[in-house]
């Protein structure tokens, strides 16, 4: 039995071999495709106040792939001097919305440009609660209709299907390319894939294991508030300061950056009031103490001690509010609110670390990309660029090393080796930088020019060119490295110059 997706792939094909020649934009109104009712067909003027691009083509549909579904997309077309490629963009979080700014950045490249909602509107996870099909649409589908429709759309208006197909996104828009890359790895030639949420589940246990850690939870079923283990954020860059002290200079640069957090044992004791200090400023109380180790620790099943995702490293702590705060992450607790236990008044306190944990991976099957087998991404000769700040305080970057090395060993059971994998894929650890950016390290760089050279040209990123910028200029610059090298100083020459630095292993 042909499934809906396979009889989609043979009407666009079955499009593709009867038009031969261009649409007008505005007859893109008129295109017919299986499910799919187009909404809008707009020709924008180059200089158009609102969007300050030259002339392109704005369509907008609506998919309706199963019955419960309302996922809507838009692609934008050049009117001139279209590159001939796709450039297809993910999301943010939970959110349901489409980006006027992300798809202008892919028409001043060039490209067509797509994103969709993912097939509801909003910020939160409340559109999941009683609609498991809008949380199938959520976690891969949409993504996936959204790319077939625009290939449909493009082959319309140009006469010419797109000969490259590139997938680009962070945090959720991440996890959508790794999802794109495990399953429908015909879809894009390259992804860049940037923090990913690829751990969904892990999280937003994270997220509760956090909270725990600094406002209390439950015993016996019984709430217990402690805000004694509370951090207050004028304390986080005492905490920071302490673990660039222990670890900054482990790469033999002192640079206000921890290189390799995975090498930094930093004890926060060392900050621990003594006497009679009580709780001042410069000091953390005993229980803060162990919150801070709390949040350095990997999510623990409290029962069999198994690690379930890791925790946060050493280097991010003035992030921490993001997940500290006076409130838990809601991203994270959206997902057992909505999704898990289905209860919009659910306490995060009463999350059992013994008891849940099963239950919460069971209920995100469609939402974590965790799968490593990517044989099918490498066979049809598909790029990955996978890249992640060590700073990160929302997604532990840990994740991301982790899911690289179950690449690693689950294609070496299939005879492939290490060498074979960074082939197709590799990942770029971000020194200093935050969540998609920001941060002490060098964190502006242009991952889809390294992807289009890797594709396009063959030519293998064996590092990527970075910088921090300050008031508007770069006053920094270092090569990223892919994992698991690392820049290693030359010895000699200015420690903001990349042209310092070489690419080494650990």
């Amino acid at each position: 039995m042909l499934t809906r997706t396979t009889c989609l792939a043979i009407f666009v094909f079955a499009l593709a071999a009867r038009q031969t020649t261009a649409a007008s934009c505005e007859d893109l109104q008129r295109l017919t495709l299986p499910n799919t009712t187009i909404t809008l067909a707009q020709p924008i003027a180059a200089g158009n106040p609102l969007v300050t691009l030259p002339a392109f083509c704005r369509v907008a549909a609506t998919l309706k792939p199963s019955a419960d579904s309302d996922i809507k997309i838009e692609v934008w077309l050049p009117a001139q001097g279209w590159n001939g490629k796709l450039e297809a963009n993910g999301n943010g979080g939970w959110t349901g919305s489409i980006a006027p700014a992300t798809l202008a950045a892919g028409v001043e490249r060039g490209y067509a440009s797509a994103m969709t909602d993912t097939g509801h509107q909003g910020g939160s996870g409340s559109f999941a609660l009683g609609h498991p099909e809008k949380l199938i649409d959520f976690g891969y589908r949409s993504t996936h209709e959204m790319t077939i429709a625009a290939k449909a759309i493009i082959r319309a208006y140009y006469g010419q299907a797109p000969k490259l197909a590139y997938f680009t996104g962070c945090s959720a828009g991440g996890r959508q390319g790794l999802m794109e890359a495990q399953r429908f790895p015909d879809d894009y030639d390259g992804i860049v894939a940037g923090s990913p949420g690829s751990n969904w589940s892990g999280r937003a246990m994270l997220a509760v294991w956090v909270a725990q850690a600094v406002h209390g939870a439950a015993i016996d079923n019984v709430v217990h508030t402690n805000e004694a283990s509370y951090i207050p954020p004028a304390k986080y860059p005492l905490i920071h300061l302490a673990a660039l002290a222990a670890c900054d200079e482990q790469d033999g640069v002192k640079d206000g950056v921890i290189e390799n957090p995975q090498r930094c044992k930093f004890d926060p004791k060392v900050l621990e009031c003594k006497g009679a200090d009580g709780d001042a400023p410069d000091c953390l109380t005993p229980p803060q103490v162990e919150a801070v180790r709390k949040i350095y620790s990997p999510v623990v099943n409290r029962r069999t001690g198994a690690a379930i995702v890791p925790g946060f490293s050493p280097g991010s702590e003035l992030g921490w509010a993001t997940m500290g705060g006076p409130q838990p992450l809601g991203l994270g607790i959206d997902l057992f609110r909505f999704v898990v236990f289905q209860d919009p008044n659910w306490d995060f306190r009463k999350f059992d670390f013994d008891e849940d944990i099963a239950r919460t991976v069971k209920a995100s099957t469609m939402l974590n990309a965790l799968d490593p087998d990517l044989r099918k991404f490498s066979a049809r000769g598909g790029k990955l660029i996978q890249y992640h700040g060590w700073s990160d305080p929302q997604i532990a970057p840990q994740n991301s090393v982790d899911y690289y090395r179950t690449v690693l060993d689950k294609l070496a059971a299939q005879k492939m080796t290490a060498s074979d994998v960074q082939g197709f894929y590799r990942l770029f650890m971000v020194p200093g930088m935050a969540h998609c950016g920001g941060g002490d390290g060098a964190s502006t760089f242009d991952m889809l020019a390294a992807l289009e050279q890797w594709v396009e040209h063959k030519n293998a990123p064996e590092h990527i060119a970075a910088s921090r910028v300050r008031d508007g200029k770069p006053d920094r610059t270092r090569p990223l490295c892919p994992f698991p090298q690392i820049a290693k100083f030359k010895g000699s020459g200015s420690t903001d110059e990349a042209e310092n630095f070489t690419c080494q292993a650990q």
